[in-house]
This record gives C-alpha cells, structure tokens and sequence, in this order.
C-alpha cells in the first residue's frame, strides 16, 4: 500500500486556520514543497476546504486541511467561515496562521478559544516574518515565526507540528487485544449486489491487517460458505467477525462456544464509545409514533434500491417497534449542530471518519440527552443477539 493510500480515518488531521490573506496556502505549499493550493492577493481565494495528504515524521501519514479565512464577508463568507469551524470537529492538530506585520485578530483568537476548549494541540504560525525588521524571540513554545515565501523556519515548523502529541492508536485496537499470536480469526463478508466490485470495504481491510499484525490467521468467507468453513478447520477459531446485515444467520451457525462480534461493534470501540453505544440501542425497544430519528453516515455513496441506511434500517426500525417514524439522513461531512429534535442518532460505522470526529458525534449526542447507537449494534439489538456479540469485550 502507497502512502496516499491510507485511508484518512487513519491519518493524523491538521487543521490550518486563520484570516483571509494570512498565508494558509501559501504555508500549506511550502510545508508539501508543491504547488497544492492556489495562492492569490485576493483574499478569499480558498472557498472550501482543500487537502493533501502527505508523510510527516514522526507522526507518520497526516492530511493538511486548508480552510476557508475567519474574517469572510457576506452570506456567502458566512457559510464559507462555518465550513472553517466544522474542520475543527475533525482536527488532531491545529496550525493558526496569523500574518505576523498585522498580529492576531479578533477572530483569530476566537478560534483559538475553540481550539483550547476542544482540547486540540496547537501551534500559532506567525507567517511573513520576511516582512518584518526584525523578527521577535518567539514569545512561548506554542508560537513560532516562519516565511512561506522564503521557506523561512519551514523545516522548524513541520518538526513542531510533528512534536505535537497526538493520541496513540495503540490505545484503541481493532481486534488485537481480543487476540493471541497463532489464533484464527473467521471474518463473514458477504458479496452481494452493495459489496464493492472487486475489493474489499474498509473496515474488513483494516481487521485483516490487525489480525496479520498481532500475528494471527485471518480466514475470510462469505456467509453462504460459513458453515463448510467452520467445519473443515482443525480447531474452532478464536473469534468470528461478521458483517452486521448476516449477523442473526451467523449467530446461527456459529457454535456458542465460539466467540461472535461484528465489524461495526469492533469500529464502535476503536472510534468511540461501544458502552454509551450499546446502550443507546435500548432506545429501539422503546420508540413511539412520531419519533423524529437521525440516520447519519460518515461517507457519500451511490445509494441502491436496499440500501442499510436509507431502506433497511428504517424498515427493521419500523417492524420491531410497530410505530410509524420518522427519519431524517445525513452522509459526508455534514451533521447537524442541533440535534435536540431527535428520539435517536443511529451512526453507521465510521470507516472514514477519524476517532476525534467520530466522538464529536457522539459526544453532541450526549450533550443533547439524545441516546446514539450504530449500524451493527442496532441490528445485533433488533435480532436479540447483543449480549453475544459483546461478550468478547469488557468494560475499560
């Protein structure tokens, strides 16, 4: 795998802030050493946000995103500065660019609040330091003093950046806790009309390669094979990881002295909360005519005539609680602020969404009293197979 085909869920985010003209893509250029992002004296010339992904030692693959300036004008620099906020939610590491012959503006230190209140690390970028007659000391270890245009400390400044700590993954496996060297793992994929054409989603990807890290054997079927699978090995396997739509045909298959888990529980715990989750799902057993549910995807995809989230979900929702519902769906990078209207927030999985984003969402789902549960867990819940497949794990 190339480096730019790591997934961006799975690289660390730098967010670059700050004012109209205040060298954003400029420092952006210098920092990839390419021409990635348009540089003009017009201000405003970044509208959306724009990223590039690239290696940065020690932190390994990260992706720069370029934002919108804070001090747009108009209904439309309106949207624009709020697409720069919504970045936050997805950021790791925060770079605030501020042109240094001007110093900082009301609205950069407004974002830095955010920023320190977001528990984000930081860096302030005192760009164009060419401009001035005479460079400061740099005031703490948060500031530092650079020139896009004359590559001035840009090499300081990608140490710094790489200096920033970040949360270690280590600290939320996929499945190599719940794992030996020498074990076998069976992981249920089925290939059907929503399977991509000739690969693997995402998050099976990602179980394979923490499986073949933790030095264990990764056994891979479908569903309509499982059965053979299961009896032609000479020991039953240490877990089997199914996709959540097979669930209930797996569970009966699987012996219940073999461990049973889903994709989308494993994701639950390596990018959220799989507690608050889990019990977020009771939610379903108590639904009302009327309730208002919030079906949010991290990603945008061609929807098909069963697609989970769009046709499925809502189906299954409405047979198990025999209500008339309501739904609202969300995909991308688009989530609503408010969420206070809803009975419900089912999320699916989150394969391209970073933890920090991911416990954004939940997290603005607690904050509202609203109950948050996932594609797997509501469909392990709904099929009675939910203690099982949580059995696996144990509280931290």
């Amino acid at each position: 795998m190339s480096l730019n085909d790591t997934p961006s869920g799975d690289r660390v985010h730098i967010g670059i802030f700050g004012c109209r003209n205040a060298g954003k893509s400029s420092l952006i250029n210098a920092v990839t050493g390419q021409d990635l992002a348009i540089v003009s004296e017009t201000k405003g010339t970044t509208t959306d946000p724009v990223k590039k992904a690239m290696e940065l030692l020690p932190l390994g693959p990260v992706l720069l995103i370029d934002t919108p300036g804070l001090d747009d004008v108009g209904d439309l620099g309106e949207l624009r500065m709020a697409k720069a906020y919504q970045e936050l939610n997805r950021t790791d590491i925060a770079v605030l660019v501020v042109d240094a012959a001007r110093g900082m503006s009301r609205e950069d230190r407004v974002i830095l609040e955010r920023i320190k209140k977001k528990e984000i690390p930081y860096l302030i970028v005192m760009n164009k330091a060419d401009l001035l007659g005479e460079i400061p000391a740099e005031s703490d270890a948060d500031t530092i003093y650079v020139s896009a245009a004359t590559s001035y400390h840009i090499f300081e400044l990608k140490e710094r950046i790489a200096a920033k700590s970040v949360e270690e993954k280590a600290e939320f496996p996929i499945i190599s806790d719940l794992i030996s060297a020498g074990d076998s793992v069976v992981l249920v994929v089925p290939v059907d009309k929503a399977a991509p054409k000739g690969r693997l989603i995402l998050p099976q990807q990602q179980t394979i390669r923490d499986i073949l890290d933790s030095d264990a054997t990764a056994v891979v079927t479908k569903d309509n094979t499982l059965a053979e699978t299961l009896a032609a090995m000479a020991s039953p396997p240490r877990l089997v990881v199914t996709d959540s739509q097979v669930f209930e045909k797996a569970a009966a298959i699987v012996p219940e002295t073999v461990a049973l888990t889903s994709f989308s529980i494993l994701f639950a715990r390596h990018k959220g909360e799989l507690f608050t989750l889990a019990e977020g799902a009771k939610t379903l057993d108590h639904l009302e005519d009327g309730d208002r549910i919030l079906i949010a995807e991290g990603c945008t995809h061609h929807r098909q005539c069963e697609d989970i989230g769009t046709v499925k979900l809502p189906r299954w929702l409405e047979h198990h609680s025999g209500k008339k519902l309501v739904f609202d769906f969300t995909s991308g990078v688009e989530f609503p602020p408010d969420l206070s209207a809803y009975r419900l927030v089912l999320h699916c999985g989150g394969c391209t969404l970073n933890r920090r984003e991911m416990m954004f969402r939940v997290g603005c789902a607690v904050d509202a009293a609203v109950p948050v549960t996932n594609y797997g867990i509501a469909i392990s819940h709904l099929t009675g197979i939910l203690p099982r497949a949580m059995a696996v794990f144990s509280p931290r």
